[in-house]
């Protein structure tokens, strides 16, 4: 995403931003940046229709900016496709203020953002991120079985299944030929050549290779691996050789997107991609999930129980960890999202504790969802958060209330 202009006020947060996003996962930062109430301005096109003097109506498309008042947003991953709906803001020639328009957002096309109660920190942190010149794809994936294949792009923010191959392979006989080995052979092939389209279409560091990851049940991974170096080898193909040094392999428990989840937790995948961003968030949901299994106070989860702990200074400097979902700061209540605002400003100001927000559209932020999309890792245990206030607001029976 370039920043083409930006005039927000730091202490107040009041101001806007001018965004054009130039990539794919733009849209998705563009998805989080725009929330309810905000005020939107981007080029539309809209049919207007001119009555004459005679009476007679005449409609045409123009193409004109409006500014709308967001109510609520619609996002494709697939297609990284953004819709905006709202009521027109802004006097317009041509449209009534206060009626509805929906604004689709595409890729180098710019927008200007203005929030509606200011950039708060969160916003701000989003903006920065969506900003980075630095962020790229971290990781391809071909998650597979026999004759089934999916390859998924993992970045800093989303795990995308970019294409799904699907060849007929006829099972193995016993004692005889059979077209298994062709079947797998021409499975193989097919997935290699979807996987280079889709290589060829991601922006990449120059400088830097990015990770692909083979995972399946039984050795279709494995085999998949020697065919590739097989082929880089007859071929010559210069892109696919310098990617076999990248090439990791790992066993999953079946050929679908969720096990991904379960790969990328395993020790040995973990040490390889230690320095990426989706695996630092994995391996501290599965921190979270082995303290919660111990079960000794240190890992709490639920909003209430969570706001307790951070009220009690227990998630801050020393290894307190919050775990937030960015979906609560899509929430449509502005009390809600200032809920969450205040939260985060409090443990990483504060308590001085870390703060992962995690994406919605990652494993790891999935497993957080059902958590209530919002955990704790404590410096130091607590006990009895989950239990009911007493009547009058007070804690539970002999235990001081911290204000």
């Amino acid at each position: 995403m370039r920043l083409l202009k930006s005039q927000i006020e730091q202490k107040q947060g009041s101001g806007f931003a001018t965004l054009l996003p130039e990539e794919p996962e733009d849209m998705w930062h563009a998805y989080n940046l725009i929330q309810p109430l905000d005020l939107l301005r981007a080029r539309a096109v809209r049919r207007v229709s001119k009555t004459s003097d005679s009476g007679s109506v005449a409609s045409q498309r123009i193409t004109l900016d409006l500014t709308i008042s967001v109510t609520a947003t619609d996002f494709d991953v697939g297609s990284g496709q953004l819709h905006v709906a709202g009521r027109v803001a802004a006097e317009n020639e041509h449209v009534k203020l206060g009626s509805h328009h929906t604004l689709d957002l595409e890729l180098n096309r710019k927008f200007t953002l203005e929030k509606r109660d200011g950039w708060d920190s969160v916003a701000l942190q989003m903006l920065r991120e969506a900003c980075n010149a630095q962020r790229h794809a971290e990781l391809w994936a071909v998650i597979m079985g026999e004759g089934t294949a999916n390859i998924c792009l993992i970045t800093e923010h989303q795990t995308i299944l970019r294409q799904r191959v699907d060849v007929p392979v006829p099972r193995k006989r016993r004692g005889g030929l059979d077209g298994h080995d062709k079947g797998m052979d021409k499975f193989y092939a097919t997935t290699l050549a979807t996987l280079l389209r889709q290589l060829d279409t991601t922006t990449a560091q120059p400088d830097k290779t990015i990770p692909l990851l083979l995972a399946s049940p039984g050795f279709v991974a494995q085999s998949f691996h020697t065919y590739i170096k097989t082929e880089a080898s007859r071929t010559t193909h210069k892109p696919l050789l310098a990617l076999l040094p990248s090439i990791l392999v790992a066993h999953s428990s079946s050929p679908h997107v969720h096990s991904l989840s379960e790969v990328l937790a395993s020790p040995t995948i973990t040490t390889k991609l230690s320095d990426t961003k989706y695996a630092r968030e994995t391996a501290l949901m599965d921190k979270f999930l082995a303290l919660m299994r111990q079960d000794d106070g240190r890992a709490w989860y639920g909003p209430r129980e969570v706001e307790r702990a951070v009220e009690k200074g227990a998630v801050g400097r020393g290894g307190g960890v919050l775990l937030i979902s960015n979906a609560l700061f899509r929430a449509q209540e502005v009390r809600e999202r200032k809920r969450w605002v205040a939260l985060v400003d409090r443990v990483r100001e504060a308590e001085g504790g870390e703060v992962r927000v995690l994406s919605s559209l990652h494993e790891s932020g999935k497993r957080l969802e059902g958590l209530g999309n919002v955990a704790a890792i404590l410096t130091f245990p607590l006990e009895d958060l989950d239990e009911e206030e007493g009547p009058g607001g007070g804690g539970a029976e002999g235990e001081e209330m911290v204000i």
